[in-house]
């Protein structure tokens, strides 16, 4: 079992920023990426972004390209999230979530995760 823990969120003005923190624990050892998602009310989850573990290859979904940062400390098995220039319609529940076979063809989709944290909410007001 692993065990994710989001810390971070919380409420904004637009152009601003958060950093959203994700704590792994348990048995880790075997997971090969972490990534971001998010939903907003009435909506499906969607992709934020994500990295492979060993390599630190990123990946991030169009609309927040050149604006988050995804990044990931090894040592203290925690992956961040680094959120620039915010916009009202970032506003959502964001959870980290982990897996052992993810794929550069395959880390935006949801399916492929095993473990999901319970999430922590960003709000961003206009």
């Amino acid at each position: 079992q692993v065990q994710l823990v989001e810390s971070g969120g919380g409420l904004v003005q637009a152009g601003g920023s958060l950093r959203l923190s994700c704590a792994a624990s348990g048995r880790t050892s075997n997971r090969n990426g972490m990534g971001w998602f998010r939903q907003a009310p009435g909506k499906e989850r969607e992709f934020v972004a994500a990295i492979t573990w060993i390599l630190g290859d990123t990946y991030y979904a169009d609309s927040v390209k050149g604006r988050f940062t995804v990044s990931r400390d090894n040592a203290k098995n925690t992956l961040y999230l680094q959120m620039n220039s915010l916009k009202p319609e970032d506003t959502a529940m964001y959870y980290c979530a982990t897996g052992s076979s993810l794929s550069i063809t395959t880390m935006s989709n949801r399916r492929v995760y095993d473990y999901w944290g319970q999430g922590t909410q960003v709000t961003v007001s206009s």
